[in-house]
């Protein structure tokens, strides 16, 4: 068997993190037709059920984010440091798009920034295995 060692730990807590931030909202996206038909504030209590795991999933990913790149320094250069850049600037409108969505208080804009938010973050997801290859 391979040894567990410290990039094993980040890397796990990273795609752990993920998991939560990006499936998650996948997952109550795909719920939000049959939450309406149970009742008018269940889709709400969701959501707000959802965020109490999100947004610490969401803090894992920034601070397991700062030590992939810590752990990886010898990388950044060229494409490599390109890809990086534009995956920060995805997770960062990942970020303000959730906390938007959060926040809206009409369906335009809950529609707007729910949809924002989850293409955000499966963009980011995206670079992120660009970056793993």
């Amino acid at each position: 068997m391979l040894p567990v060692d410290a990039d094993t730990i980040r890397l796990f807590l990273h795609v752990l993190a993920a998991t939560i931030w990006v499936g998650g909202q996948v997952t109550l996206a795909a719920l939000v037709p049959a939450l309406r038909a149970a009742g008018s504030e269940v889709p709400k209590a969701a959501a707000n059920a959802f965020n109490r795991i999100a947004w610490p999933a969401f803090a894992v990913l920034l601070l397991t984010g700062v030590w992939n790149i810590t752990a990886e320094h010898d990388k950044e250069h060229g494409a490599y440091q390109t890809t990086l850049i534009v995956k920060m600037v995805i997770v960062a409108a990942s970020g303000v798009t959730a906390y938007l969505h959060a926040q809206a208080t009409s369906k335009r804009a809950m529609a707007v920034f729910g949809a924002l938010t989850g293409l955000t973050a499966l963009g980011a997801l995206f670079v992120g295995i660009m970056l793993a290859g």
